[in-house]
């Protein structure tokens, strides 16, 4: 009996440091578990928001150039794009804030504008149906730029036709918005009211007013029909594509003469934020009347460039 006791007292100690030791790893096990997500938790963030900024500069030196040209060229572009998206529920909020300057200087000709843009967008919309495509939105836009701008007639000769708040355009719409996708969307207003702001009176005598306001006012009212298109993807790895179009007929006056105003830009990220870049810009407007026959006519602008240099996507 006495030999007894012992066996059972260390069979009972034994048991008990067996029970503590499972408990412990059990506790471990459970502390080292990873917090998994729930498969059925599909919530999404409510803002998206993002950038893109790029800058390109390019230079050429001549000296003894049998071919000719200028000693020197320069040219800097820079472009800075800001997107701020909102959505949840039945409610749509897109913002977007495009800043471009550029500039080439030659020694021949000088310093001179290659690009010049501040466009604001800010559109809401109210989802019709709860999966549906279409969209009740209203949309403001305000146009401008940042720099004064020039017409060269002559090597030698400028007239300053542009400068900050001349010309401004600031629109206020409401219509439908139709976005099929994150990517794209499409925004249609039979009702839109358009002001022209134009502060300065470039060339002193000039008949007729300058971007459609006429001589003695600064702002001009315009009612008509509107429609834009946004489009914004990576549409391969390393390469974006984005574009704008608007179109704007006034009610006021010619509304055949549809205005056009079109932006692609085609950005590739080539190696750790090295970048080459393509772009296309157009612009009609009916009232601008600078550019065409002894200047009294409107006429279609161009812009297209091309060029390397820094690419940072945020």
């Amino acid at each position: 009996m006495k030999k007894l006791i012992p066996l059972v007292a260390f069979n009972l100690i034994f048991l008990s440091l067996s029970a503590q030791d499972a408990t412990v790893k059990a506790l471990q096990s459970e502390t080292s578990k990873s917090i998994k997500k729930d498969p059925a938790d599909t919530s999404k963030k409510a803002w998206k928001n993002g950038g893109l900024f790029n800058l390109n500069f390019g230079q050429t030196s001549l000296s003894n150039w049998a071919a000719g040209g200028d000693k020197l060229s320069l040219n800097v572009n820079t472009l800075l794009n800001l997107h701020a998206f909102y959505t949840k529920d039945r409610n749509s909020w897109d913002n977007s804030l495009d800043l471009a300057l550029g500039y080439v200087k030659t020694t021949s000709l000088g310093s001179r504008k290659s690009d010049d843009r501040i466009d604001l967008l800010s559109k809401y919309g109210y989802r019709l149906s709860n999966a549906g495509k279409w969209y009740a939105s209203g949309l403001f836009n305000f146009r401008t730029q940042f720099a004064p701008g020039f017409n060269y007639p002559t090597a030698t000769t400028s007239v300053k036709n542009s400068q900050f708040l001349s010309p401004a355009y600031a629109l206020l719409s409401l219509g439908l918005d139709y976005k099929p996708s994150s990517n794209f969307s499409v925004f249609i207003s039979p009702i839109t009211s358009r002001w022209v702001i134009v502060n300065t009176e470039f060339i002193p005598g000039q008949k007729g007013g300058f971007y459609g306001v006429p001589i003695g006012k600064t702002v001009n009212n315009e009612i008509g029909a509107f429609l834009t298109a946004n489009y914004m993807k990576e549409i391969v790895k390393n390469i974006t594509y984005k574009s704008k179009l608007d179109l704007f007929s006034n009610y006021k006056r010619n509304p055949q003469n549809v205005d056009v105003f079109m932006t692609n830009l085609l950005s590739a990220n080539i190696f750790k934020g090295i970048s080459a870049n393509i772009g296309l810009d157009l612009i009609y407007d009916d009232d601008v009347r600078i550019f065409g026959t002894s200047g009294t006519s409107p006429a279609t602008q161009f812009r297209q460039y091309f060029g390397i240099g820094y690419l940072k996507k945020f």
